[in-house]
């Protein structure tokens, strides 16, 4: 995986926002490609004039929602038994498949949203979407949604944070951590605030 890595890593550096928005389209549909570091490394290019930050942010928000999509068309149309059969050989295993599932009979659409936040959960949630026949369009709106909040959290901060490759460790380990924490509390207020809502509704119906 480390020598995929730094190979991808390379190629971002010498073709730019392309390279990126190929990483982030293939990662999303579940294969072992980077996708936060690919998307902190370019733009911590973005913030030393290396290339343009606009075209990052472009490019990886296309690749997210392009991938996460493809994912999801392929999980509608062929069904989970065929995506764990031959997703195995890209990690895509029976138990890693289970764990993702359950999560999203939890929460459903904001699960497509905070998944993008967490490693495994956003390489599968389009998958996941698509064999358990969420609407496409629900997806579609929570996937937009999701990449553009991760693509803006990720820019921004290796933007104006990430003038040193040097740094880049760090960053994936500690504010990784942070923004996972960060999201799921916003889901676990989201759901707090849907469960008030519901119970207010029903105390006004009696």
């Amino acid at each position: 995986m480390e020598w995929i890595t730094g190979h991808v890593m390379a190629l971002i550096e010498h073709y730019g926002a392309a390279a990126l928005f190929v990483s982030l389209t293939l990662e999303t549909l579940g294969l072992p490609l980077p996708g936060e570091s690919a998307l902190i490394v370019a733009s911590t290019l973005a913030g030393v004039g290396k290339i343009s930050l606009w075209s990052v942010a472009i490019a990886a928000w296309c690749g997210a929602v392009l991938g996460d999509n493809i994912a999801y068309v392929i999980g509608r149309r062929y069904g989970r038994s065929a995506v764990t059969r031959y997703g195995a050989r890209f990690g895509i295993t029976e138990s890693r498949y289970a764990r993702v599932e359950a999560v999203f009979a939890r929460f459903g659409p904001l699960m497509v949203i905070a998944a993008r936040f967490i490693v495994l959960l956003r390489q599968m949630n389009g998958l996941v979407a698509g064999t358990a026949n969420m609407h496409w369009l629900t997806f579609a709106v929570s996937n937009v949604i999701g990449a553009a909040i991760w693509v803006g959290f990720w820019t921004t901060l290796a933007y104006h944070f990430g003038h040193s490759t040097a740094i880049l460790p760090f960053i994936g380990r500690h504010v990784g951590m942070v923004a996972s924490v960060l999201m799921a509390g916003v889901l676990l207020g989201l759901l707090l605030g849907y469960f008030r809502s519901r119970r207010q509704d029903r105390e006004a119906k009696l």
